[in-house]
């Protein structure tokens, strides 16, 4: 698969290994590095170095290998299912549970629960390692996912995942009192430079993010928000969270080293509700995820502490 990318003034003069590492967020520097040095990446049909610094217009062509095909087998996992057609299934993803088999983690994620449930009623745009995916969160995030079962249902979830058109709110706990009881985090998002497996507000090429958060109870040094995404960057909610001093509470990558509850894994963070319009109907669907019970049963011990 060929990806191409122009150079703009701004990206004028940065190295083209930083630079892709960039825009390029499931592919570590390391790995373009390697790249250009088989000559899979080149400028203007010609093989360049990894310090190659861009100029303004230059053509960068990104052959991708063929992906390792990997035998991807259906499991019978239960699943929690919010709603259901024959074009939609919307899931709430339990903690723990990785969205898509993937180095470490070759079964037990949702695709192979996914398989055994549909079958082959999966859309098949995103490849065998990804039926019927046009979204994700993060291992450690519970609550509301998409699944597509036909191909028309993913063309059209994915045009209003583009347009910032579906209504995703998270609910959260963070670190700290939050000054105002609403506001409005915009900050571009982008991989950091100095961590692959981390992103970060002050990337030289992050891309667009917004974040709305309001207050839905204070505990003093603990605040219970609820945050409704403009945009869906990688990591967004736990990066803009950290950015402004209130990182989710049990974030293990942006949070405090040691967590004041130790039986938690990984971050306070669900993804309560999901609205799209049906993809052959136009209606207007939402589904709710009820919190799961470690968070519930967090939220019990913070307002028994309050009080």
């Amino acid at each position: 698969m060929l990806t191409e990318f122009f150079v703009e003034e701004k990206d004028s003069g940065q190295r083209i290994d930083q630079f892709l590492a960039s825009r390029l967020e499931e592919v570590s520097r390391s790995q373009i590095q390697k790249m250009i040095r088989d000559h899979m990446i080149t400028v203007s049909n010609k093989p360049v170095k990894a310090n190659y610094r861009l100029l303004l217009h230059d053509r960068i062509q990104v052959e991708f290998p063929e992906p390792e095909v990997l035998n991807v087998l259906p499991e019978d996992i239960p699943l929690d299912i919010l709603y259901e057609d024959k074009d939609l299934l919307i899931v709430n993803k339990p903690k723990q549970m990785v969205v898509h088999p993937a180095p470490g983690h070759p079964s037990g994620t949702l695709v192979n629960a996914v398989l055994y449930h549909c079958g082959k009623d999966l859309s098949g745009i995103n490849g065998v390692l990804r039926p019927g995916i046009v979204h994700r969160i993060d291992m450690d995030t519970t609550g509301s996912l998409i699944v597509c079962k036909s191909d028309l249902a993913h063309q059209k979830i994915a045009e209003q995942l583009k347009e910032h058109s579906i209504n995703r709110i998270y609910e959260a706990i963070v670190h700290g009192n939050l000054k105002t009881d609403t506001g409005t985090i915009n900050a571009p998002i982008g991989r950091d430079q100095n961590d692959r497996k981390k992103m970060s507000v002050h990337a030289r090429n992050g891309r667009p993010a917004v974040t709305h958060y309001q207050v839905l109870e204070r505990f003093g040094s603990f605040t219970y928000i609820q945050c409704r995404l403009e945009t869906g960057r990688t990591h967004q909610i736990r990066v803009h969270m950290a950015s402004i001093g209130h990182p989710i509470l049990g974030d293990p990558v942006y949070g405090p080293k040691k967590c004041p509850f130790p039986a938690l894994q990984g971050q306070t963070l669900h993804a309560r509700t999901i609205g799209i319009r049906h993809p052959r109907t136009g209606a207007w669907l939402e589904v709710e995820a009820p919190l799961p019970e470690y968070f519930q049963k967090l939220l019990s011990t913070l307002r028994t502490r309050q009080n």
